[in-house]
């Protein structure tokens, strides 16, 4: 028994070791036709997938960087523009303040020489009036005095002179 597995196992049989290799040959023939060939197209496509993926994240994330300048530039220039807006409105109210002030200024200014002259008015003709009272009656003390009538016009006249003169020296 041992001679007959001795014999088969060493004995190469030459057409099984060729129809072992045509049938690995075939195998893999077929394996490649309908196995690797498939697989190999669907890791290109995949992997071509995966490229245009990474490319267009690429593109957006550089589109979205864009973007994100561009309003960083609109909210600066908008920022700019508000502060040149403040700007000249502090400079129009300002100068809005000045005018207003100058011309409260001239109207007080106005009214107070208004009043200085309606006191200056008011002064002059209590002044005459009391002039004219204070002659009337220095007439009448000095025709009491005198005991007789004399010259109103004349008498005025002087009355007037000396109290134009004490005036005078007063101020």
């Amino acid at each position: 028994m041992m001679d007959a597995l001795k014999g088969t196992m060493l004995d190469v049989n030459i057409w099984n070791f060729i129809w072992t290799a045509v049938n690995l040959i075939i195998l893999y023939i077929l394996l490649r036709i309908f196995l690797f060939k498939p697989i190999n197209k669907i890791m290109d496509d995949r992997t071509r997938s995966i490229k245009e993926d990474i490319e267009s994240a690429e593109k957006a994330k550089a589109e979205a960087e864009e973007l994100k300048q561009q309003y960083a530039d609109s909210i600066s220039d908008a920022k700019a523009e508000a502060d040149k807006i403040i700007a000249q409105a502090h400079e129009t109210a300002e100068a809005e303040k000045a005018v207003i002030l100058k011309k409260s200024q001239e109207e007080a200014d106005k009214i107070v020489a208004d009043a200085d002259k309606a006191i200056e008015n008011e002064r002059k003709r209590v002044l005459r009036q009391a002039q004219t009272q204070i002659t009337d009656l220095a007439i009448e003390a000095a025709s009491k005095i005198i005991g007789a009538n004399v010259d109103d016009e004349k008498n005025r006249r002087l009355v007037d002179e000396f109290l134009s003169e004490e005036e005078g020296g007063n101020k």
